[in-house]
């Protein structure tokens, strides 16, 4: 086993993701220290993460926060500020992923297919104009939030205030995307390659928060059943997709593939979820990466940023 310098592994901190992130720090932290790594946890706090890095000693960061604080550039400018090399994507393609509008943006530019969407900005109410544009059913999103907290499904009208309302609890700024009617499915990324793609099924709306955590009805179907031709277009895109937006390393790209077998991207996750819930270890798993060899392989690829990598 090679010397490793102590890592320090970031979970929980303030965000709505809370919950899932300590879950996911817990386990990593675990994983490490079965490999006799020297590791230690921390939850990470917006004014005290500096010093509590400090204090650990550590000199590598495993970042398992969820969310904004830790998904959206912020703790990654942090600990680059610091010199500390840490996993995953980098400030700016965390700060991209994290917002729904502009890696839809991002998509459009660079012609891969994602559903069509509009800005709805705190004083947009021309509902009629909004649904015979995007058609209904839609979903409405606030834009920086992750684990769908704040997503509804509008099948009418008259559903749509109560559901912008929802979406504004958590981002002024919300998105409308046209509803996608077929199959939900989600490709794992680790270091460059597409990892098996995962079919999701729940008797829910769509894979809401309840489905991802707090439900054991959620069948997660590997081998997918698209077929080895949808499976390889999906896998391909994902990495395409992953790799516009600039992010390294790890991630999850979400899609909906329609009737016609056409994928449409949705969202990527730059610091995807490691509970016993969670879509990248099944994935991993699937390909043969156990749980312990996925998060060592996370690990082994941190790396100091120059800003030169991302670009």
């Amino acid at each position: 086993m090679p010397n490793f310098s102590r890592v320090a592994v970031l979970f929980g901190g303030p965000s709505g993701e809370r919950e899932v992130s300590l879950e996911s720090g817990r386990n990593v932290l675990q994983a490490l220290q079965a490999q006799g790594i020297d590791a230690v946890g921390i939850d990470a706090m917006p004014g005290t993460l500096p010093e509590q890095l400090k204090a650990s000693g550590a000199e590598i960061v495993f970042n398992m926060l969820h969310g904004r604080f830790g998904e959206d550039g912020v703790v990654q400018g942090c600990l680059e500020a610091l010199d500390l090399p840490y996993t995953g994507s980098g400030v700016l393609a965390s700060s991209l992923a994290m917002d729904k509008l502009r890696t839809k943006w991002l998509w459009k530019g660079a012609g891969l297919p994602t559903p069509e969407f509009r800005m709805l900005d705190a004083d947009y109410s021309d509902w009629n104009t909004l649904v015979a544009e995007i058609g209904l059913p839609m979903m409405i999103k606030p834009i920086r939030e992750g684990s769908s907290l704040g997503i509804s499904k509008v099948k009418s009208l008259e559903e749509l205030p109560a559901a912008i309302d929802e979406a504004r609890r958590f981002d002024q700024v919300v998105i409308a995307e046209r509803f996608i009617q077929g199959r939900e499915v989600t490709a794992g990324i680790l270091e460059g390659q597409a990892l098996p793609v995962i079919r999701l099924e729940t008797s829910r709306e769509f894979y809401d928060y309840t489905a991802k955590y707090l439900v054991d009805d959620t069948r997660y179907l590997i081998p997918s059943g698209l077929g080895e031709v949808l499976e390889s277009q999906v896998q391909e895109l994902a990495i395409k997709a992953f790799a516009v937006v600039g992010c390294q390393t790890w991630g999850r790209v979400d899609f909906m593939v329609d009737g016609d077998g056409q994928p449409w991207l949705i969202e990527i996750n730059t610091v995807p979820g490691m509970t016993s819930h969670s879509l990248v270890p099944m994935a991993a798993k699937a390909a043969g990466i156990e749980f312990g060899e996925l998060v060592r392989c996370i690990l082994d690829a941190a790396r100091p940023r120059d800003g030169v990598r991302e670009a």
